[in-house]
């Protein structure tokens, strides 16, 4: 057992008068008290911050806006430091002129202050021009007394991660407050290391930005095989189906029969080098759902979809090893393709590599390729393309809680490209896959290094990180 001896006066002195076990953790204390020797708060850095409280604003999805909306930046749409603004949602026009205190503006730090707390992001250079906040994240700018670039990795890593987490006051939904959040300890590092650290956070962004060329050259490589690299889904008001149809698909709800997945479908079966259904190229395996009284805060990674994406699989929920054991049939393999179907039916992640420790939950599928048609790299694109995402959308069409049943996609038809065609996507996937692991390694570098920094000098922090990028 742990405890902390608190006097009453430093209870009095902090913001809220904070008496609650978590907040005096002895670690925490400790990590306070050595960064504030030498810190300014963040609130004396802060030269314009600003959360807006969005009131009855309605975020749109892509096919109901026309291509000047602006879009609505969440928290769930930031990887930090990487803001993927191409998944998020899209508000009214009305809202851009509502809500001006709430635009992107290049050059702000966007710093999650309610849900998880742990994201950070800067405003890129080349961002959109109309992009609004979400009150989930704190944007605001900093003065010459701090790099923006050292500050926001200082936030990503685990001692920033700490403070802020200590902060939060709201247990059922957790929040950082305005003026908690200007309290948080910065520490005061030499602008030599500041700048080091900067030079990383930019070389980590061109190798990610690269790594998403590559792959985005892979996606257009197989569309324009298909002759659908322009092609655009359209939503129809009016369209005419034969009743013989309705038999075949035994379904009579109109958005089945959107002529746009027929025509997604039609290009596949028609293309010169052949097509099959996913069924005859994989065999498919169901994972397992174990309650969320089973969830721990450490322990063996339990998967969910929310954890899967075409680039990794995160963590966040665990079980225990005797319950793993118990599960053990479940846990994936290298080969193996992690593919949900719940949700948010069609991510499909290739484990190049043995994977560690893990099993995924009843929403994932686990594919393994059984076929010589097809290399997985290839597969996996397909699966996260287009291709498979309007065969989704026409088969779980009008359900509230998604589902694509595995009968459903074992019928998915998958083109198949020359061996040729998908050796060279193969090459562009797996460049880029390397690109963005080593985005992240230097991320993970940066972090550590001020880390180092904060615990012994920044000297020793500079040696240590020049090290690891010339290991790299």
């Amino acid at each position: 057992m742990q405890i902390s001896i608190v006097q009453l006066s430093d209870v009095k002195n902090q913001l809220n008068s904070r008496i609650d076990a978590e907040y005096w953790h002895p670690d925490l204390v400790r990590l306070s008290n050595k960064i504030r020797l030498a810190s300014v708060k963040l609130g004396d850095l802060i030269e314009d911050g600003y959360r807006v409280v969005y009131e009855n604003t309605e975020i749109l999805t892509k096919r109901e806006v026309a291509d000047d909306f602006p879009q609505f930046l969440q928290a769930a749409d930031i990887e930090s430091p990487i803001i993927n603004i191409e998944k998020s949602g899209y508000v009214s026009s009305a809202d851009w002129l509502r809500y001006e205190k709430g635009r992107a503006t290049k050059g702000e730090i966007l710093l999650e202050v309610k849900g998880n707390v742990q994201k950070v992001a800067i405003v890129p250079d080349d961002f959109p021009e109309k992009v609004l906040i979400s009150g989930t994240l704190y944007k605001f700018t900093v003065n010459d007394n701090v790099n923006k670039y050292f500050l926001a990795v200082y936030l990503s890593c685990g001692l920033g991660q700490k403070l802020k987490s200590r902060l939060i006051s709201n247990i059922a939904t957790p929040f950082i407050s305005k003026s908690e959040l200007y309290e948080i300890p910065i520490p005061i590092l030499n602008y030599t290391f500041q700048n080091k650290i900067e030079e990383i956070y930019h070389q980590l962004l061109r190798k990610r930005k690269k790594s998403d060329g590559l792959f985005k050259q892979a996606q257009s490589l197989l569309l324009s095989e298909l002759g659908l690299n322009n092609w655009q889904p359209k939503h129809r008001l009016t369209f005419i189906k034969n009743y013989s149809d309705t038999e075949q698909a035994k379904r009579i709800d109109a958005e089945y029969y959107q002529p746009k997945y027929e025509e997604i479908v039609k290009a596949i079966k028609s293309y010169y080098g052949g097509w099959d259904m996913l069924g005859n190229l994989v065999t498919v395996k169901k994972c397992v759902e174990v309650g969320s009284g089973e969830y721990l805060d450490e322990g063996i990674p339990f998967v969910r979809v929310s954890n899967l994406s075409p680039f990794e699989v995160t963590e966040e929920k665990y079980i225990s090893e005797k319950l793993y054991q118990e599960l053990k049939q479940h846990q994936p393999n290298r080969g193996e393709i992690l593919f949900s179907k719940d949700a948010t039916p069609g991510i499909a992640f290739y484990l190049s590599e043995t994977p560690q420790m893990m099993i995924p939950s009843g929403g994932i599928l686990r594919l393994k390729n059984k076929s010589n048609k097809i290399n997985n790299e290839y597969l996996a694109l397909v699966l996260n393309s287009i291709l498979t995402k309007e065969q989704v959308n026409r088969d779980v069409g009008g359900s509230v809680i998604l589902h694509w049943r595995p009968d459903q996609v074992k019928e998915a038809v998958i083109p198949i490209l020359p061996e040729a065609k998908q050796n060279q996507i193969q090459q562009k996937v797996t460049e880029s896959f390397n690109l963005r692991k080593q985005s992240k390694h230097l991320l993970e570098c940066a972090k550590k290094a001020v880390e180092i920094a904060i615990e012994q000098d920044e000297q020793t922090a500079g040696k240590w990180l020049e090290n690891k990028i010339n290991d790299m």
